[in-house]
């Protein structure tokens, strides 16, 4: 079995501070064998931001993985944000925008969704589509294999399509030929999961979607901070969400899921 915790929107610059602490110590307690951190550590992509996103990612267990998101592209500074978009995220969080990690159980692949030329969207090019099927399409099916984006691919109820990473469909049928099981995103501050079946009506494929709320930012959006925990046991996984009570973080809710012949499915 392997433990995931995966956080996403740290938005230094504006967090709150009381979280820290009982964040990293919860998760050093829960020793999972990977960190996914997906995307915008930072409000304004300042430098002391940054810095310290860096500080606090120092704190958390090893290995982590961490995706770049929209946050992450300087937004006034339109020299630094077209000519130099991720230098500062290169310089002070990881000079890796799609880092990757692969063992005998799971294989997860970053992928950068974060562009210049829009303010809060992001998309999917060709290149990095052909990137995640190096990686993934020779690997054995007893091996999970996930997507990490800031920009999701499915959406909570409510919400509205052109909040989706661009290109999603393409990218979404390399996936499913690839046996892509689980995507994971952050960007919109609200907990979710579900599968891809009715998005996407691809025969014999459903991926399951993990969404994960803000862990420290000010801005929750009505949803307490959050982060989640995947456990997976192939074919099964669980998804657990632990939330912030005002003293720590504690499990709120999970769900079950199972990888059947028509892709993962509630159980």
């Amino acid at each position: 079995m392997r433990t995931i915790a995966h956080l996403s929107d740290l938005h230094f610059g504006r967090v709150d501070a009381a979280l820290l602490l009982p964040l990293a110590t919860k998760l050093r307690a829960l020793a999972p064998h990977l960190v996914v951190v997906s995307g915008d550590l930072t409000q304004r992509a300042k430098p002391a931001e940054f810095r310290a996103a860096r500080r606090f990612l120092d704190t958390l267990p090893q290995p982590r993985l961490v995706v770049p998101g929209n946050h992450d592209v300087p937004l006034y500074n339109v020299f630094q944000r077209f000519l130099g978009p991720l230098n500062k995220y290169r310089r002070y969080i990881s000079r890796e925008l799609e880092p990757s990690y692969i063992d005998e159980e799971i294989a997860v692949v970053g992928i950068n969704t974060a562009r210049s030329a829009v303010f809060k969207g992001g998309r999917i090019n060709e290149a990095q589509m052909e990137h995640a099927r190096k990686l993934l399409c020779p690997l054995p099916e007893k091996v999970t294999k996930m997507i990490v984006t800031h920009h999701p691919f499915d959406l909570p109820p409510g919400h509205d399509s052109r909040e989706l990473v661009g290109r999603a469909r393409e990218a979404m049928k390399l996936f499913a030929r690839c046996g892509a099981d689980i995507l994971l995103s952050g960007h919109l501050h609200e907990s979710h999961a579900s599968d891809t079946r009715l998005r996407y009506k691809i025969d014999g494929f459903a991926a399951l979607v993990v969404q994960a709320g803000t862990a420290t930012s000010t801005r929750a959006r009505g949803e307490t901070n959050s982060f989640n925990v995947i456990r997976v046991e192939h074919p099964r996984v669980r998804v657990e969400r632990f939330a912030w009570t005002g003293a720590d973080f504690e499990p709120a809710d999970a769900a079950a899921y199972e990888h059947t012949a028509e892709g993962w499915r509630k159980s």
